[in-house]
């Protein structure tokens, strides 16, 4: 039963995708947006069909595992109300901690810099997976299914909750009132994509914005005039950008950064577990100090509004 409601919701949502995607297709050109590109969009599926393929290749693993802890479960929700809500808030509140270690993570982080290569910010992209997050991603839920839920009810909370994190991922909805201050919004997450130093590594839920507030990662969408433009992407983009290195640039840079001659132990452990952009040299710099810099920066120049340049790598032409 519960395995027919996760095959009744790709069904409805298939369509829903593809509606829209077409609209927003139309809308964007007739604004002249030009918010697509059939290399990104052909990136977006490639790395969506590498990701399904790897979930779908563990799942019996780890199903199994969640079925073990839920023969062992702690306690027995009867309500169903209750059971229900306490399923959607305690899963996105451990999604949030895995989408913030794969930010504060190098490791993890070159797992996740697929879903953040896009330069652009549309529908499609909400499909650009990080490819080998499905190796990892169901230990952060193991805690639920020894809580009382059963295995295949997180398997559908997650992929309902999925369904609202790929539909944040556009530039046409603005800000949407009073739900700014609960759910993740198009704004919030727009935020959370952009290469601008006061928002990096910020807005990482999917439903639920109340864990940003919570614990200090929130940054609300500021006016252009006030800002700048958003910039979309990463802070360095590879220097290939075919489909293998979308894939494994970062793993290809930490590989040189740990043969680095001459560094120590502590060095090489912060290059792998130290947040992304750390380098013992000062040569890169991580979001919190590319933050403080842009922050002298604002003070030293009268009147500098930080205005910037959303361009575009040889890939996205």
């Amino acid at each position: 039963m519960e395995d027919m409601k996760e095959q009744l919701l790709i069904l409805i949502s298939t369509p829903l995708y593809l509606l829209i995607i077409g609209v927003e297709l139309i809308v964007s050109n007739y604004q002249h947006r030009h918010s697509y590109n059939w290399k990104d969009i052909a990136a977006n599926v490639y790395l969506m069909l590498l990701n399904s393929a790897i979930e779908l290749t563990i799942r019996i693993f780890y199903i199994g595992l969640f079925v073990v802890l839920y023969e062992h479960r702690l306690f027995q929700l009867e309500n169903a109300v209750v059971y229900w809500v306490l399923l959607v808030v305690a899963e996105d509140f451990l999604y949030y901690w895995l989408h913030r270690f794969d930010h504060s993570i190098r490791l993890f982080w070159a797992v996740h810099v697929t879903h953040h290569s896009s330069e652009y910010m549309n529908f499609t992209v909400g499909f650009r997976s990080s490819v080998f997050q499905p190796l990892y991603r169901f230990i952060y839920f193991l805690p639920l299914a020894w809580a009382g839920f059963a295995p295949l009810d997180i398997l559908f909370v997650f992929a309902a909750t999925q369904i609202w994190g790929i539909l944040v991922h556009t530039e046409l909805i603005d800000k949407m009132g009073w739900l700014e201050a609960i759910f993740v919004t198009p704004s919030h997450h727009r935020v959370h994509h952009a290469s601008n130093p006061k928002y990096l590594d910020k807005n990482m839920g999917m439903f639920l914005i109340i864990w940003d507030k919570l614990f200090g990662t929130f940054q609300a969408e500021l006016p252009e005039k006030d800002y700048g433009k958003i910039r979309y992407g990463l802070t360095t983009p590879p220097e290939h950008l075919d489909m293998k290195s979308i894939v494994l640039h970062e793993w290809t840079e930490i590989g040189r950064d740990l043969r680095t001659p001459g560094i120590s132990f502590p060095e090489k452990w912060n290059y792998l577990f130290g947040p992304p952009g750390y380098s013992h040299n000062g040569s890169r710099k991580t979001s919190d100090q590319q933050r403080e810099e842009e922050a002298g920066h604002s003070h030293t120049i009268p009147g500098n509004k930080l205005k910037g340049r959303n361009e575009r790598t040889e890939f996205a032409k």
